[in-house]
């Protein structure tokens, strides 16, 4: 399955690995990945995770970033169905709990260059296909030239 989606991946986007210096003359854009409460929060009675905290922290300023820039940010929200399981993982993030929110990045819902992806997969390439076999990930990048 991975690599069938890795091929449909690279038909859709060619995208060459490899290093690149950003400047001016170069289009970029964010893509946020499992930013919500149900991997981010740590349980209560634990000690905050330092190492999760930075991270949305960072992605916070990333994301901040790019919206001042007008730049196009893409985030992959986890939402899932209750009745809908998704092994080998337990229930998580589930549709309408804490767990599927960001409220570090609610205010990307209001930023016109922003689009977030409520996704019900472990895969958000596959999480973002439509049922008219669109894909909406894939539109983004084409639409956004990046």
């Amino acid at each position: 399955m991975v690599s069938t989606t890795r091929q449909l991946l690279k038909s859709e986007l060619p995208v060459d690995e490899g290093s690149l210096l950003l400047n001016g003359d170069v289009k970029t854009s964010l893509v946020l990945v499992g930013v919500v409460n149900g991997f981010c929060t740590v349980d209560a009675a634990i000690q905050p995770d330092e190492q999760i905290s930075s991270m949305v922290d960072e992605s916070v300023k990333l994301a901040k970033a790019f919206s001042e820039k007008q730049s196009p940010v893409f985030v992959f929200l986890d939402s899932h169905h209750p009745d809908i399981l998704e092994p080998p993982y337990p229930p998580h993030c589930i549709i309408g709990t804490p767990e599927s929110e960001v409220p570090a990045l609610q205010w990307l819902e209001n930023e016109p260059n922003a689009t977030l992806r409520r996704k019900d997969c472990i895969d958000g390439f596959l999480g973002s296909i439509e049922k008219d076999g669109s894909n909406v990930f894939v539109d983004w990048v084409k639409n956004n030239d990046v």
